[in-house]
């Protein structure tokens, strides 16, 4: 039997990650833990976890990933884990300016004690990670390919994620650790993050409140909806690289590029209102443009999902969640 390990559990992709899971892997136990911590919305969190708990083979922690105690209890309970989908980190890119410690606790040192606890799971088979898109840092050469360079993040939180990569790689070489790195590229859709542009244009637009547009929406991203990522995301937990090298660093995203200008506007349709904009300068943190090189990993990544029908279904969500439409 096949037992499962999920962090950040009750978060936006760990929550569609241990749900589909649950859907598909019914002979198999999937343990899912999360701190709850009050970074954002922990009611939306709660929401989230309430849909994972009837089913019967979802186990459910409130354990700190930076927490060496509480990772001593997850080991001792699980002992036969055999896939590991670390979700589990400090988000966003401002926030580390004023919180730089949240980031070093769970990126840091959250991520050794998971990766300590997968080098002593004797039947552990992979463990697949969360990096970040923002590692590529000010890199202006596009589409962004692992095959790059990544000497410069611009942010806290970039600096973290890159780390941890360099962390996995140290143990994949000292322990032949079968891991793999996934580079995600702004990601959406249904029971998303409140912090992200796409959730606080709607709430916005929705509440006739006026929002910021930083340098006038003219950066760019390659927005990934929810569901894309899931399917891929639950594929490679299930398929380790067996062969060298143990270790993979995977970018997951859309090739297409979208401006923030244009999001704001396929909202304001979906919504039916006008925005009230308070205008900002470009963040120093803030990357122009980010756009996935898929590499050879095109055969596993398929973005199916047009953005402006992932942004109506989360409008449709949206509406269902807080307005009660």
């Amino acid at each position: 039997m096949r037992q499962f390990v999920i962090t950040g559990a009750a978060g936006f992709i760990g929550f569609h990650a241990t749900l589909a899971l649950l859907k598909q892997e019914k002979d198999s136990v999937v343990v899912g833990i999360d701190n709850m911590n009050p970074y954002y919305d922990v009611e939306l969190k709660r929401s989230r976890l309430a849909q994972l708990t009837d089913y019967p083979n979802f186990i459910f922690y409130a354990y700190d990933i930076s927490s060496l105690e509480d990772m001593k209890c997850l080991t001792s309970r699980h002992p036969d884990t055999t896939h590991v989908l670390h979700l589990a980190a400090q988000a966003g890119v401002r926030h580390g300016l004023t919180h730089p410690l949240s980031y070093a606790h769970t990126n840091l040192l959250g991520f050794v004690h998971i990766i300590e606890a997968c080098r002593h799971w004797k039947k552990l088979e992979h463990l697949l990670y969360a990096s970040s898109s923002s590692v590529y840092g000010g890199n202006t050469k596009y589409p962004f390919s692992v095959q790059d360079p990544v000497r410069h993040p611009l942010s806290l939180y970039a600096a973290t994620k890159q780390s941890n990569e360099l962390i996995a790689y140290a143990y994949h070489h000292a322990f032949h650790l079968s891991c793999t790195a996934l580079r995600f590229f702004t990601v959406y859709g249904p029971w998303g993050r409140p912090d992200m542009a796409i959730f606080l244009f709607t709430k916005a637009l929705f509440e006739d409140q006026p929002l910021t547009l930083f340098n006038e929406g003219n950066m760019w991203r390659s927005f990934t909806f929810i569901d894309d990522i899931v399917d891929s995301v639950i594929h490679l937990l299930r398929a380790p690289p067996f062969t060298a090298p143990l270790y993979q660093l995977l970018n997951l995203g859309s090739n297409n590029m979208h401006s923030i200008k244009e999001v704001l506007e396929i909202l304001e349709h979906l919504t039916q209102r006008k925005a009230s904009i308070q205008r900002e300068p470009a963040h120093i943190m803030d990357v122009p443009k980010t756009q996935a090189g898929l590499d050879h990993q095109d055969l596993i990544f398929e973005s199916k999902t047009p953005l402006a029908v992932g942004l109506e279904r989360f409008v449709t969500w949206y509406k269902q969640f807080y307005l009660g439409a």
